[in-house]
């Protein structure tokens, strides 16, 4: 990236450490609870057995948020604005309500109780600028909350499974208090916890005076 200055002019010494320009994907999160995650994870196995889709198991329930890569030196400072943003959030239910599909290649469980993670994630957009990579790789908010059952189908995959899901009945619901980011390092294939973040639903007036003095 020409923007980047990788070493030194006058000491030759690298002005970044190696560890500093790792790069990593994030995943910022919402997860059902422990009962809720292990019935969906039964579904999406069922799937992958069914349908010849492997990866189905391998993806774990969530609901995300935010997806984005960024040099792993910005971690702490992204953390930090998560944070307070979940701060001055209060936990919801959640309720989930049959499946949904993105034509063809997506079957996922609707989010029936959309507005308040519409609303969580407006109010991450103004930290855009700091998730931003570069031009080809800027953050991408959800628009569709929805839970993945299985992703980048065939179209027969697709187009058979949607016929079951489509008349199959699915009812449960689960209480936000918490995000969870979770990053990988470019090339593997597992994500791992960075950090979690508790909705507090403080007063943001509080929480931004707070913030002045870390």
């Amino acid at each position: 990236m020409s923007h980047l200055l990788l070493s030194n002019a006058y000491t030759k010494q690298p002005l970044f450490s190696s560890k500093q320009l790792a790069v990593s994907e994030y995943l910022l999160i919402l997860q059902p609870h422990e009962d809720l995650f292990n019935k969906i994870l039964d579904l999406k196995r069922a799937f992958a057995d069914n349908y010849d889709c492997p990866m189905a198991a391998f993806l774990k329930p969530h609901l995300t948020l935010v997806k984005f890569m960024q040099f792993e030196m910005h971690e702490a400072r992204i953390i930090q604005k998560f944070e307070q943003v979940m701060a001055t959030n209060a936990p919801c239910k959640i309720d989930l309500e049959g499946f949904g599909g993105f034509p063809s290649h997506t079957i996922f469980i609707n989010v029936k109780t959309k507005k308040p993670i519409v609303r969580l994630v407006k109010e991450l957009r103004p930290i855009q600028p700091l998730l931003k990579f570069d031009q080809e790789h800027k953050p991408h908010f959800i628009t569709e909350p929805h839970i993945t059952i299985a992703r980048r189908l065939q179209p027969w995959q697709y187009e058979k499974s949607w016929l079951e899901y489509s008349n199959t009945p699915f009812t449960a619901s689960f209480m936000a208090t918490n995000a969870i980011l979770l990053k990988r390092k470019l090339g593997n294939k597992s994500y791992a916890v960075a950090a979690s973040f508790p909705l507090l639903g403080k007063e943001k007036e509080k929480v931004m005076q707070a913030s002045l003095f870390i």
